[in-house]
């Protein structure tokens, strides 16, 4: 069965308090090791991404205000399915997070690599319900090349205003004004490549230990689903079967 958007009242104009409280009532839906076993749905699908040490985990428990909902493993790389969480009021649900495997961890075979490179860009090119990306990068680092790889599977949604884009410089306690301020400018400049006219493109510094940005984060994350609303056709689609990409 499809979660529906509800005929509600009108929502509630966007605040950082709200949106706090909005992320803390993430809660686990489902997991899957494959496109085809995650449920069709018409609730907007938010989806965070990032190299295995980017501190994925950490961030998506920080916004929940919540220990342990994406489980963070001392092994890196360690987490292979795609893990889904739902938010908003518990019987009417009006998004859903999505947990992807972290990329890039050297320990992980070649094979479970490559089958999870298709994976991931088979879900950022297709799944029909993903209305935005949260790519976590380590503010030390800097994009990495995996992460550019990852950009280009999510550039033409992204051009096109069909999913929104948001990069997390996770880690930034550990950097100097001048570091931040650098890596900031770095990272803009990058994003630029991908921002047109439609497009809606973000960076921003955070830190799960200062719980620097995290408010701005949860807002944000808040008014992409407040502004969202997917096609009709959504609901065509037969429970259990892959998501077809867009014509």
């Amino acid at each position: 069965m499809t979660n529906e958007i509800p005929d509600a009242a009108p929502a509630e104009p966007a605040t950082e308090k709200l949106a706090l409280a909005w992320t803390h009532t993430a809660r686990f839906l489902t997991t899957a090791s494959q496109l085809i076993h995650l449920p069709p749905t018409e609730l907007p699908e938010i989806a965070f991404v990032g190299r295995s040490n980017a501190g994925k985990s950490t961030a998506i428990n920080t916004l929940a205000q919540q220990k342990r909902l994406a489980f963070a493993s001392k092994t890196p790389g360690r987490t292979q399915h795609i893990n889904l969480f739902a938010l908003g009021p518990k019987d009417v649900p009006d998004a859903l997070f999505a947990d992807l495997p972290g990329y890039g961890y050297a320990a992980v075979a070649k094979a479970a690599k490559l089958r999870w490179q298709k994976v991931m860009a088979d879900y950022l090119e297709v799944r029909r319900s993903l209305s935005g990306v949260v790519l976590m990068v380590d503010s030390r680092l800097g994009l990495t090349d995996l992460d550019r790889q990852l950009l280009e599977f999510v550039a033409a949604r992204v051009a096109t205003g069909e999913i929104k884009l948001l990069v997390l410089l996770t880690k930034s306690d550990k950097l100097n004004r001048k570091e931040a301020d650098a890596a900031l400018r770095a990272t803009t400049e990058f994003l630029a490549g991908m921002t047109t006219e439609h497009s809606d493109v973000a960076v921003t510094l955070f830190s799960a230990l200062k719980k620097s940005g995290v408010g701005d984060v949860a807002l944000a994350l808040r008014e992409w689903v407040l502004a969202h609303r997917l096609p009709e056709a959504v609901s065509a689609e037969p429970a259990g079967a892959p998501v077809p990409p867009a014509d």
